[in-house]
């Protein structure tokens, strides 16, 4: 069977910022107080072992070398030049585009395969942000 889209929810994600030189984990929330919808694939596995049906997922991603907020995270590897640094982002899925992402073809799919306006990021340190805000 071939991989399945899906939709990840979740209330906010995490993200290691390095700028400093050490890890500052971020945390990163929609100025609407929605919720993101993320991009993922699905699929099911046989334990050989066991037998056990599994259903397993996996968030996809994008690379984000020039995306002002989210080039800023992820450790840099100094021995690779900048253009070769491993920066990279969840893809968010609008609410009005579940149905293209879940149901469209290959192409639709493909045309959602996109990072989020910087505007629709609420994102900052995790221990910056309020006590309410950590959902």
């Amino acid at each position: 069977m071939p991989a399945q889209r899906c939709i990840i929810p979740a209330v906010s994600f995490d993200e290691p910022n390095w700028e400093t030189g050490k890890n500052v984990w971020w945390r990163f929330r929609r100025t609407d107080g929605a919720p993101w919808g993320l991009a993922g694939l699905w699929n099911t596995w046989g334990d050989k072992a066991t037998g056990e049906v599994v259903e397993s997922y996996t968030m996809l991603t994008f690379n984000a070398d020039e995306y002002p907020l989210m080039r800023q995270m992820h450790k840099p590897e100094p021995d690779l030049p900048p253009d070769a640094q491993d920066k990279r982002s969840v893809i968010p899925i609008e609410l009005g585009d579940v149905e293209q992402w879940l149901h469209g073809s290959l192409d639709d799919a493909k045309s959602l395969l996109k990072l989020a306006p910087v505007e629709l990021f609420d994102a900052g340190p995790v221990g910056a942000l309020p006590q309410s805000s950590l959902l």
